[in-house]
């Protein structure tokens, strides 16, 4: 089973003027679960601290799979696709909380950024460890028909 990574009801203020939860109101809640899932990891507040280091998000594509209005419970549900020594390869499923209907779904691509020099680094050994051993529980999970292997863990071509 994956972690749920973040947690939440729709907002007021994430509603558009069709009663529905506004597109870019799914990208910020898988931004919330990248944030659960850094804590995961060891990059919560004070594994920042004390390595210096962060995730940017490089790439991302959002496949919008069910109308979600206000008040509506939602949840998403984190899972590694891929790693490297400096790379995150992730799947957000965001879903309701009451019948566990998939409303959208999101790949994406993190960086770890050393935050003083502003460029990739490779993932402290702690943080690390942490992504093997989430990646060896992940394993043999199927992937999402949603996955598009768009994305691929190699140099980037951006200055980080």
């Amino acid at each position: 089973m994956l972690p749920i990574t973040y947690r939440t009801a729709v907002l007021p203020a994430w509603v558009d003027y069709n009663g529905h939860l506004r597109d870019a109101y799914y990208l910020l809640i898988c931004s919330f679960a990248t944030d659960g899932l850094m804590d995961l990891i060891g990059l919560d507040e004070a594994g920042r601290v004390r390595s210096g280091h962060t995730l940017y998000t490089l790439e991302c594509h959002l496949n919008y799979l069910a109308e979600v209005k206000l008040g509506v419970e939602l949840q998403v549900r984190t899972q590694l696709l891929g790693h490297d020594h400096k790379r995150l390869h992730i799947h957000h499923l965001i879903e309701r909380c009451d019948d566990g209907q998939v409303v959208a779904e999101s790949e994406q691509m993190l960086m770890n950024i050393d935050t003083a020099s502003g460029r990739s680094a490779p993932f402290h050994e702690r943080v690390a460890g942490r992504v093997t051993a989430l990646a060896g529980a992940q394993q043999e999970l199927s992937r999402s028909a949603y996955v598009l292997s768009l994305i691929h863990i190699s140099e980037p071509t951006r200055r980080y």
